[in-house]
This record gives C-alpha cells, sequence and structure tokens, in this order.
C-alpha cells in the first residue's frame, strides 16, 4: 500500500462530499478526514477547517486540479457585465 500524503485543506461538509464523489468516480485512492471533536463540539474546524483530504503523492496534482474546478463552480453564477 502507497503512502498517503496530506493534499488540502476542506472548507466545510459539503465539499467534502463533492469531492469524494468525483474522487470514487474516477477510483482515486483517497482518504477524507474531518477534524471534529464530538468532545470539543467541532471547535478545532472552526480553526482548522472542516477537515484534510489525503491520498498516494502520485494523484497530488489531480486531487488539487479537481477540488480547484470544485471551488470555482461553488461561486456561483456571475452577473453579466453591462453592456456600454
Amino acid at each position: 500500500m502507497e503512502d498517503y500524503i496530506k493534499i488540502n485543506i476542506l472548507d466545510n461538509e459539503i465539499e467534502a462530499e463533492l469531492l469524494e464523489s468525483v474522487l470514487r468516480e474516477r477510483s482515486i485512492p483517497h482518504l477524507i478526514r474531518s477534524y471534529h471533536d464530538t468532545a470539543y463540539d467541532g471547535l478545532f474546524q472552526v480553526q482548522l477547517g472542516f477537515g484534510s483530504v489525503s491520498a498516494p503523492a502520485a494523484y497530488k496534482e489531480e486531487i488539487k486540479e479537481i477540488l480547484s474546478e470544485l471551488r470555482k463552480g461553488s461561486e456561483g453564477p456571475q452577473e453579466p457585465e453591462p453592456q456600454p
């Protein structure tokens, strides 16, 4: 089994679920870890982000690209530029 490295911090649960869906669809091995701790009622998620995604180093750039595309899509529709 290959060693997993931390690829990126995830901002929220929705982003984590979307990323996991895409990675499963593409058969990319990964591990998504939440920073939620019931003893502290999610305190660390405020400081550290929702969680992180780890995977073998060979998939690092592909996962970063997928995450970048997901984040671009989550910005919502842009208003068209006004025509002069």
